[in-house]
């Protein structure tokens, strides 16, 4: 078996600028991150009304237990089960937090970029994911303006085709980038399918 050479691809990994990722004469046409406030509010409404309901369902029946004596007169094993299952029941909210803690590293790690050949779109929190989307296998490009979008004057663009969707999240100006994003798509598969 060969001996892995751990350094073969440029050594130890790193957070990479969009500049890192172009190919040889790709050039950047539009790039841009989330708005910050609406991105972050997105991080907490998101799942807001799922995990409000679970803490109430939850915060009533420990109450209950507690407020009825119930809980203080229970065997010690009966005790540690009633926290340990209300701990792991509890798991939506406990997602719902999370989201919100680490909503600040996914917008400093989230990033979109338009170039001449693709889109790339960056994200993540512990690691940066890069996902590419070639304009020749987009089938639609979508926006979506809800009410808390239009107050802070951003939208959502859903881009379909080849595997999964990919959403661009609370874009500043979203009517013109998605026109942009129309057109770019329309131009490239025109000359890719009916050449000069």
């Amino acid at each position: 078996m060969a001996k892995y050479n751990e350094k073969y691809f440029g050594g130890e990994a790193k957070a990479y600028d969009a500049e890192q990722l172009l190919t040889e004469g790709e050039n950047i046409l539009w790039r841009a991150k989330p708005k910050r406030s609406a991105f972050l509010l997105g991080k907490v409404f998101r799942m807001l009304p799922g995990a409000r309901r679970w803490l109430l369902a939850d915060g009533a029946i420990i109450a209950g237990l507690v407020a009825t004596g119930a809980f203080s007169q229970a065997p010690t094993f009966l005790k540690v089960f009633i926290v340990c299952f209300f701990a792991v029941h509890l798991i939506p909210v406990w997602v719902w937090l999370s989201g919100i803690l680490s909503a600040g590293i996914a917008h400093k790690n989230t990033e979109y970029v338009f170039t001449d050949r693709r889109i790339i779109l960056k994200s993540g929190v512990i690691g940066v994911d890069v996902n590419n989307i070639y304009y020749t296998d987009i089938s639609g490009v979508n926006l979506r303006v809800g009410l808390s979008d239009r107050l802070l004057h951003v939208g959502d663009i859903y881009i379909s085709g080849r595997g999964k969707a990919q959403v661009l999240w609370d874009i500043e100006d979203p009517y013109s980038v998605t026109t942009k994003l129309q057109k770019i798509v329309n131009d490239i598969k025109t000359d890719t399918y009916f050449p000069n």
